[in-house]
């Protein structure tokens, strides 16, 4: 576990960076008043992700290889952290759900099923099976691996050292 001290550092500050952004979501009201704009700002997370993933791997690139880093070398850390990342996620997502913002789902449930802000409405049923504590944990584990996994790759292009 010595050689993935790093991966797991930045792993816990990634998980605490996703709690800080819910939080920060909560008290803007994106999960409540401004409901119908949490598509769009969520989204926005991308930018610290990327950058807490780069730092990850500069302090890999650094510490480990002595600023010496082939892509591989950076693309398969960056798959250890997205592992690691995926599978504290659905902690952070239960946090989040159950004590940060607990009326989320019934929240996003109404906001997708009756508001006159939407041209299209799903089913009741629809979202429900789509918006829950469940369904987002599944997810938080599939998005952290496949945008993780992405995101690293884009890192090392940028820290990988040149010949």
């Amino acid at each position: 576990m010595k050689n993935y001290s790093i991966e797991i550092k930045w792993t816990l500050r990634f998980i605490l960076l996703v709690l800080a952004w819910a939080i920060g979501e909560k008290f803007i009201g994106l999960h409540d008043q401004y409901i119908d704009q949490y598509a769009l700002y969520t989204n926005l997370f991308a930018i610290p992700a990327f950058c807490f993933y780069y730092l990850g791997l500069k302090e890999k690139k650094k510490y480990v290889y002595n600023n010496k880093m082939t892509w591989t070398q950076g693309f398969v850390s960056g798959v250890v952290l997205s592992f690691f990342i995926a599978l504290l996620m659905p902690i952070a997502q239960f946090i989040i759900y159950k004590s940060i913002s607990p009326n989320f789902f019934e929240t996003i449930i109404e906001y997708k099923t009756k508001s006159p802000l939407l041209t299209r409405h799903v089913t009741l049923k629809d979202a429900q099976s789509y918006f829950n504590l469940k369904s987002y944990m599944i997810q938080g584990v599939f998005s952290g691996l496949s945008m993780g996994i992405i995101t690293g790759a884009i890192a090392s292009l940028f820290l990988r050292s040149k010949k």
